[in-house]
């Protein structure tokens, strides 16, 4: 299967225009019809009705694998690249909003670095299609577990950090004055559904016995910040760790103390590193 031809119907059936997507890809309206034909022929099966501009059925099984496909096929690319050589100056650092705690801010270098702060989901990927060098995944887990991350291409883990995790409350919280509390308690509370600034639900029923954890409010973002002022205003409880969740004016930071989890960040690269990414990864496996 010709991936030019995979691109092409990718973006016709995003924009669900053929217009649209000639005028985005750079080529004639003419051109991109060909394409698809061609795609259609090859694979023996129509893909796109034409008015309106919408997958088939067999289109909509295609797009199911257009999106791994293309994204190896840039991850093939961004590895060759690598092997060519790195730079030593500058790096490009891709991070969830809470894994970038304070001892690994201070490890940064002094000048070069562009951070791009992701949705957890988009870290890999980044990593992989090298638009970005290196990467920081974080998530809740048991002491010393590596992190479940989805398979987008061969890359590499490593374990830079683990701290205790806290439930942000309102100070005016029953539970607020609690030396600890255990997570399985707090299934049927009200919660903040923040994948991409808090630690995500999922991560907690899994953790909690696989129930419960209803949102009270979802909040698309990874501003964690305004994370916590929500928690503090009462509209849910969300989970952080330690060096976040401390501190926090009009909230609570009270510890989980069962089950037995923690605050666990991953450095993410594809294949060997080189350059400023291999000094930073050097430092950050350095004494936490």
């Amino acid at each position: 299967m010709d991936p030019h031809l995979l691109r092409t119907f990718v973006t016709v059936a995003r924009l669900a225009s053929f217009s649209d997507a000639a005028r985005e890809l750079g080529y004639t309206q003419s051109a991109v019809s060909q394409q698809i034909a061609a795609l259609e022929q090859d694979l023996g099966a129509p893909l796109l009705a034409r008015r309106p501009v919408a997958p088939t059925a067999a289109g909509e099984r295609l797009l199911e694998h257009a999106g791994p496909l293309l994204l190896r096929l840039e991850a093939a690319r961004a590895d060759v690249a690598r092997m060519a050589g790195a730079p030593p100056y500058g790096l490009t650092l891709a991070a969830a909003a809470t894994a970038l705690t304070p001892r690994i801010a201070a490890v940064l270098p002094p000048a070069g670095v562009t951070l791009k702060v992701l949705a957890r989901a988009e870290i890999p990927a980044a990593v992989a299609a090298g638009t970005a060098d290196l990467g920081l995944v974080d998530g809740l887990a048991a002491p010393s577990d590596p992190l479940r991350l989805p398979d987008v291409a061969p890359l590499s883990t490593r374990g830079v950090g683990e701290a205790p995790v806290h439930v942000l409350l309102p100070v005016g919280h029953p539970l607020a004055g609690r030396s600890g509390l255990r997570l399985g308690d707090l299934a049927d509370a009200r919660w903040l559904d923040a994948p991409d600034a808090g630690l995500p639900l999922d991560q907690l029923r899994a953790a909690g016995g696989g129930h419960g954890f209803r949102p009270a409010l979802r909040y698309e973002g990874t501003d964690v910040r305004g994370l916590t002022v929500l928690a503090a205003a009462g509209h849910g409880l969300t989970l952080l760790p330690a060096t976040v969740a401390v501190g926090v004016p009009g909230a609570a930071a009270v510890p989980v103390v069962e089950p037995r989890v923690v605050h666990r960040t991953e450095v993410v690269h594809a294949g060997g590193v080189r350059g400023a990414a291999a000094a930073l990864v050097e430092a950050l496996l350095g004494p936490s």
